[in-house]
């Protein structure tokens, strides 16, 4: 059972070292990035120079920087990530993100690992497994329930992080084989190629045409930020947000958007504390609309819905502005709210269901006058998928995050000194030699002015005491000397102070078996310590990964999406049943896939035919 006063983890994507340091400075209390290699975005790798230097920047703030190294490794790779390991461990790297089993099998420092949702965590017995085996945290599957999630939690001690905001693969995650078997890019090593995001035709097992043309796998983007605590009550510690390939104006946005939902929620229940120090002022207000979206879905949390598709397009759809009103020459007005502008990206959904966008030239109240007129009419729905003055105040600092101190001021027999305490209690003195001398005017005002400049410093006063048992002269020149190596006393005593959490030790062996005795292509086991560490735990057969050994007519995909479902004709949940003969297949170029409907355990199964 979860304990009652539990620390809650706002964890934002870095593509690069700039993205991670906004999402500090918008608040976030974690970062994961891409290590240089092995991660499973293998286009969003980063160099270990650029890891310390987040590492050195995140914790002064209490921050924790955990690396993504979740690809299934090769044998031949295991000396390099071993290395690799080593070097993220002295660059300052709280944790690592995994999910190849041969990891924990190799010398490793002492550094914690997180279990990816790669892993497939879905059950209380596989998390469980995870923390006996000495996992820190664990990233549960993206499908489950808030009921699934809770049943998880009291079964379990370890920390666990739910995915809240953010692009969602339609397949469980680590179970999806289409692209490395259509295309020899595995999924499993960060290569996928998308195949979920093309535009199928599906068809019946006669070739009747069911739907045409449609992105019938791919799914809109999650957004819980309105279930935030419930997560919280189920159990939840870190809530993280998708995203180590978008741009560095979608990680300020969004991370201050659940910034400030979170705070809401942590002011008025002081069970729930936050992860790190300081607090983010912004100058602009987030709004997630406006940044890289399908249209949203809180996908499976409270029940199965019809809204989780996004089957027009996996394009960004932005925020709704209105419909069309009136068409007029070369322009046309919008019935709608938004403030439109200049330079704004408008889309719309034309008469053959296609997304197509349009730079607005110039606004005039509600008329709207495109460089180029679209085929639109009236009555048709319009986005903004690019605000032209949103993306402006982003391009620039748009937040500053401080850490609170109080200051005091006193005189001692030889001088002066001044002493600095934080938020989180880290406390310096500065003591310098001064020969007093009476001052003519009252000296507090100033002193607190000069002491209170802290600008260009990650700190800022929250007071500033001065006990001086007489009105000593004290020059602005030397306050502001005092200030500055006092500052600089404080930032080391944060950096010495942080302390990176201690892994577990890992349970013997035998206390903690599998929850299966046997492992087929689905374990993803593609090296000889990976396989090592099932064995030791129980496993009896092991197969190898499919990257490995591909194998033909097994699933290549595992998703909890329904098309029979999405069509109106789910035998459990739905009365109407389906015109058609199955099974059905989807239709692209030359690719062909076929559905089976495993309604026992609610998936959909997806295979390949060549």
């Amino acid at each position: 059972m979860q304990s009652s006063f539990r620390k809650i983890e706002l964890l934002s994507p870095a593509k690069d070292l700039e993205c991670g340091i906004e999402a500090i400075n918008h608040g976030a209390d974690a970062v994961y990035i891409g290590a240089p290699k092995f991660g499973a975005r293998a286009a969003a790798g980063n160099s270990l120079e650029d890891i310390r230097q987040l590492c050195d920047y995140a914790h002064l703030f209490g921050a924790h920087i955990y690396v993504a190294l979740n690809t299934i490794l090769k044998d031949d790779e295991l000396p390099e990530v071993e290395k690799l390991i080593w070097n993220l461990y002295r660059a300052g790297t709280d944790a690592l993100i995994v999910q190849d089993m041969g990891i924990t099998q190799l010398d490793l420092p002492p550094i914690p690992l997180h279990a990816s949702t790669q892993t497939d965590n879905r059950t209380p017995e596989k998390v469980k497994f995870l923390e006996d085996s000495g996992f820190t945290q664990v990233v549960l599957a993206r499908e489950l329930s808030l009921n699934e999630i809770r049943r998880i939690s009291e079964q379990t001690t370890v920390p666990l992080e739910v995915f809240v905001h953010g692009a969602l693969c339609v397949s469980y995650s680590g179970q999806c084989y289409l692209s490395a078997a259509l295309s020899g890019r595995s999924a499993n090593r960060g290569e996928c190629a998308q195949y979920c995001r093309l535009p199928y035709t599906m068809v019946d097992a006669n070739g009747t045409e069911i739907v045409s043309g449609k992105h019938l796998l791919s799914l809109k983007d999650m957004n819980r930020s309105e279930q935030l605590e419930a997560l919280m009550d189920a159990g939840v510690s870190s809530f993280k947000i998708e995203g180590r390939l978008k741009d560095v104006t979608y990680v300020k946005n969004v991370t201050a958007f659940y910034r400030k939902k979170l705070d809401a929620i942590l002011s008025r229940r002081p069970e729930y504390l936050r992860a790190s120090d300081g607090k983010s002022t912004y100058t602009f207000e987030p709004v997630v609309e406006k940044s890289f979206n399908r249209g949203f879905t809180s996908f499976f949390l409270e029940k199965r819905t019809v809204d989780i598709t996004a089957f027009n397009t996996p394009k960004s759809l932005g925020e709704p502005v209105g419909t069309v009103k009136e068409i007029r020459g070369n322009s046309f007005t919008i019935a709608g709210l938004k403030q439109l502008n200049n330079g704004d990206g408008l889309v719309f959904f034309n008469a053959r269901g296609e997304l197509e966008g349009f730079r607005v030239n110039r606004v005039e109240a509600n008329r709207v006058f495109p460089l180029e007129m679209p085929d639109i009419h009236p009555k048709m729905p319009v986005y903004r998928n690019y605000d032209q003055a949103f993306e402006k105040v982003l391009s620039r600092p748009s937040a500053e995050r401080k850490l609170t101190v109080c200051m005091e001021f006193s005189d001692n027999p030889f001088g002066f000194t001044l002493s600095l305490e934080d938020e989180s209690n880290a406390r310096v003195m500065l003591t310098q030699p001064f020969e007093r001398e009476l001052a003519r005017r009252d000296q507090q005002e100033n002193i607190r002015t000069q002491l209170s400049k802290l600008g260009n410093t990650p700190f800022e006063a929250k007071e500033v005491k001065v006990r001086m048992s007489s009105n000593w002269f004290v020059p602005s020149s030397l306050l502001a000397e005092m200030r500055r190596q006092a500052v600089d006393k404080l930032l080391a005593a944060r950096r010495i102070r942080y302390q990176r959490e201690c892994i577990k030790p890992v349970r013997p062996l035998k206390e903690t078996p599998f929850p299966e005795k046997q492992l087929t292509y689905l374990g993803n086991v593609a090296n000889r310590k990976a396989k090592a560490f099932y064995v030791a735990h129980g496993v009896g057969q092991i197969a190898p990964a499919f990257e490995l050994s591909p194998e033909k007519e097994v699933p290549l995909m595992f998703t909890k999406h329904c098309l029979r479902y999405s069509m109106g004709w789910c035998p459990t949940y739905q009365k109407d049943k389906s015109p058609y003969q199955e099974p059905f297949y989807l239709l692209y170029k030359d690719t062909r896939l076929r559905l089976h409907f495993d309604c026992k355990h609610c998936l959909m199964q997806v295979f390949a035919e060549r």
